[in-house]
């Protein structure tokens, strides 16, 4: 995320946000759901396959305003604070929420498991998957989103009063900031949505519901 946030030049913009979207793709791959298990070789495959496809579309939205900026020599103040500012916080928290929502794919399509508030597994359900995967991409463009942005912020607040007198601290200080900011995002992330979530007996599908009497029931969300 540090790194990320300091690159100037599209190339080295390109290569971090791709190795910053692979860590991130990885952590959803390994902290999903799980339900969906048929023909599971091909499963893997097909995720992997959506992994990588939204490591790189991610990788070169974010590289792209660069691009742009170098491309067409926007030099003046205006561009210089949309692109390099402005930009990077609200492509960053969407290309997070994207990677999510197409490594999880397969719980929009197979569904996942719901039980009842005994832990009684009533059933797979795709709405529930997609409520699932849609929480777990808020949650995850808001943390890295709100990373981008909030240093920034406090960066030209800290620059404007001139609360940093040496130019050459400028540089731990935003690491600082950013870490800061990030270790304070993490537990507002995670409990934006509940770990055990909750649908209501009407959201579900009348295939499920045949077999049961219950009106609450539970999903494991993933992180």
């Amino acid at each position: 995320v540090i790194v990320s946030s300091v690159q100037r030049h599209a190339r080295h913009s390109f290569f971090w946000q791709f190795v910053f979207h692979t860590y991130t793709t990885a952590f959803t791959l390994v902290n999903g759901n799980g339900t969906p298990k048929t023909e599971e070789y091909s499963l893997q495959q097909k995720q992997l396959l959506l992994g990588l496809g939204a490591i790189s579309y991610s990788a070169c939205v974010g590289a792209l305003p660069l691009v742009f900026m170098n491309r067409y020599a926007l030099k003046n103040s205006l561009m210089q604070l949309v692109v390099r500012k402005l930009l990077p916080a609200p492509l960053l928290g969407l290309t997070s929420a994207f990677t999510v929502a197409m490594v999880r794919s397969p719980e929009f399509d197979n569904g996942i498991e719901v039980m009842d508030r005994n832990g009684k597994v009533i059933g797979v359900s795709k709405k529930a998957g997609e409520k699932a995967v849609m929480e777990t991409a808020l949650s995850r463009g808001v943390l890295f989103g709100t990373t981008f942005f909030l240093p920034e912020v406090l960066m030209y607040c800290m620059q404007r009063t001139r609360f940093v007198k040496n130019p050459r601290a400028l540089g731990p200080v935003r690491a600082f900031v950013i870490m800061s900011v990030l270790a304070g995002m993490l537990p507002v992330s995670f409990s934006m949505f509940p770990q055990c979530g909750e649908i209501k007996r009407a959201d579900l599908e009348p295939e499920i519901l045949s077999s049961t009497e219950e009106t609450e029931f539970f999903y494991n969300r993933g992180i």
